[in-house]
């Protein structure tokens, strides 16, 4: 046996010479199977959302055409239910305050989270603990929180005795029973309990803007303001997008604050589509009804969803 170059006698005597590869007879793998592996293990999850969201979703816009009373039979009427909801005042009422809600809530939780994250960027140095006091209402329970915002805003709670106390009694009234007032009051817990979120958004934003281009337009001499408005916002465009779009959402969508707070009164001064929902589906069992209330609510949100889609892809683009 003679050895190969490179290699004595004993190593070729010894050491197995190694087969060389034929790429053309390797074991090829069974298409389907690996076809197969990349979409089964997500079935069990595709139909659950099926299931319930979509399924359910389906039913219950079926039955906003129907009198079903969430019991027995049902018969089908129509628009009927469509036809009162946006002619009676009780339920025009319910929409304007979730819009009024809805908007407001938008513009106050982004102009302060935008604020928030702006001054606990960089430079603080207690940044990294008043960012965790100011997150910490958007991961506790909002219907928990709002009780304790109605013990504050009661009559004889902390509010009132300090306007009393720096002699501004003229302006203690019961604010959760005053229709004027009622209303902001639910604003101001809702704003307080989203800011955070938003601010979390706006700092993951500010952190992919780079601190050169804002030394640079420093250096150029534009003011603080400039800076802002014309390098920072620009870069943050995304996060604006997310933030007001998941902002709007959950603003159409306010029900605990309401419930905790006022019930939706007083006299339906703070009623929402959300918690007519409620109250005509599960307390009056006009499920029908409940259910009609519950797809316009769905066609808000999805209309205005949408509508934001369109200005940020437009303004990306």
């Amino acid at each position: 046996m003679s050895a190969s170059p490179g290699t004595s006698e004993t190593e070729a005597l010894i050491v197995p010479r190694a087969k060389p590869r034929r790429w053309g007879h390797l074991p090829q793998r069974r298409a389907g199977l690996v076809r197969f592996g990349h979409w089964w293990w997500t079935l069990p999850g595709v139909l659950m959302v099926l299931g319930i969201h979509y399924a359910a979703t389906s039913v219950g816009g079926f039955f906003a055409f129907t009198d079903w009373s969430g019991i027995g039979s049902f018969s089908l009427i129509g628009f009927e239910n469509f036809r009162t909801i946006f002619t009676d005042s009780r339920y025009l009422l319910a929409l304007g305050n979730t819009l009024f809600l809805a908007f407001l809530s938008v513009i106050g939780s982004n102009v302060g989270g935008l604020a928030l994250a702006v001054a606990l960027n960089r430079t603080l140095k207690t940044r990294y603990a008043l960012r965790v006091v100011f997150f910490m209402p958007v991961v506790l329970s909002p219907l928990a929180t709002a009780y304790i915002w109605r013990f504050i805003f009661e009559y004889n709670g902390p509010i009132n005795i300090f306007l009393e106390s720096v002699g501004l009694g003229e302006w203690v009234r019961p604010w959760l029973a005053d229709p004027a007032f009622a209303i902001w009051t639910v604003l101001l817990v809702v704003v307080w309990q989203t800011t955070g979120f938003a601010m979390v958004i706006y700092m993951a934003g500010l952190a992919g803007v780079p601190p050169e281009i804002e030394e640079a337009a420093a250096l150029d001499g534009t003011s603080l303001w400039q800076r802002f408005w014309h390098v920072t916002m620009p870069a943050i465009r995304p996060a604006v997008a997310i933030a007001t779009t998941l902002g709007l959402v959950q603003g159409l969508r306010v029900f605990d604050q309401i419930l905790a707070l006022t019930g939706g009164g007083p006299s339906g001064a703070t009623e929402t589509l959300a918690t007519q929902v409620y109250k005509e589906a599960f307390s009056l069992g006009n499920f029908g009804f409940g259910a009609a209330l519950a797809l316009v609510l769905t066609v808000i949100i999805l209309f205005f969803a949408v509508i934001q889609q369109r200005i940020t892809a437009g303004k990306d683009s």
